[in-house]
């Protein structure tokens, strides 16, 4: 038991500080700005941050969510993004263990979570968090060398129909971003994941959105790459068991 909690710490702790960089990604890059040149700096009076604030939370909880030198408030974005993704490493790690799959799959939520964020925030998916997911489908590929198959035709199970659907319709039904997230996904799990992340993500943004567009008066128009994120993740975590009971229902 004593091992299982220091590792959860260790797993938090690793979990939280690349949730640090998630913060820099989505504010950054949807502005286009360098990601690791550039010093961090309060956006009221333009000082950089002192050394301290640059540590996930704790600077935060130090500086009582305000800048040191002007107080204009920290975005709670910061704490909240660095906890949940500390969080979700040990939740990742213990539902498949302790392992090479595990790290690829802890990579993949930062990932999922970031570009969910941006998404949702500006429609657009920045090519380079597909290209990272299509990494570590390779890396996955390269250590399930055995069902490499699978991974292949994951590629193409769900982005072909997509990347149909995107060209007969010029982009005006999905984005292109989708596209390529779900060939990336695609590699990463397999087709039979692929397939079932997809309808997860379908379903859950037809039903999510639906009650957004009635509650917050959203628009009709919706950022898909969150629900397929979170269709993609379910799928990666718990996807063969879904899978197996879904089996035992209909045969």
């Amino acid at each position: 038991m004593a091992e299982r909690i220091i590792l959860a710490i260790i797993l938090f702790l690793i979990g939280m500080l690349i949730g640090g960089f998630m913060n820099i990604c989505i504010d950054r890059i949807p502005k286009g700005e360098k990601l690791l040149r550039n010093s961090c700096r309060c956006g009221g009076c333009g000082d950089s941050y002192p050394w301290y604030l640059l540590i996930p939370i704790f600077g935060f909880l130090v500086a009582r969510g305000k800048c040191p030198k002007c107080s204009q408030k920290l975005s709670i974005q910061y704490p909240i993004i660095a906890a949940l993704n500390g969080a979700l490493y040990i939740l990742v790690s213990f539902v498949t263990g302790f392992g090479w799959d595990s790290m690829i799959y802890c990579l993949m939520t930062s990932a999922l979570l970031t570009l969910s964020i941006i998404d949702f925030r500006t429609y657009e998916i920045p090519v380079g968090f597909n290209i990272f997911l299509g990494f570590l489908g390779v890396m996955r590929c390269a250590l399930n060398f055995g069902h490499i198959v699978d991974h292949l035709i994951g590629l193409v199970a769900i982005s072909a129909a997509l990347a149909a659907l995107y060209y007969l319709s010029g982009g005006r039904a999905i984005g292109g971003g989708d596209v390529k997230l779900m060939a990336a996904a695609g590699l990463l799990l397999g087709w039979k994941l692929i397939i079932l992340a997809f309808v997860i993500g379908v379903v859950a943004g037809a039903i999510i959105h639906v009650i957004r567009m009635k509650v917050s008066d959203a628009e009709a128009v919706l950022a898909l790459g969150p629900y397929l994120s979170v269709g993609i993740w379910i799928a990666a975590l718990w996807g063969d068991v879904i899978i197996n009971a879904y089996l035992g229902i209909v045969m």
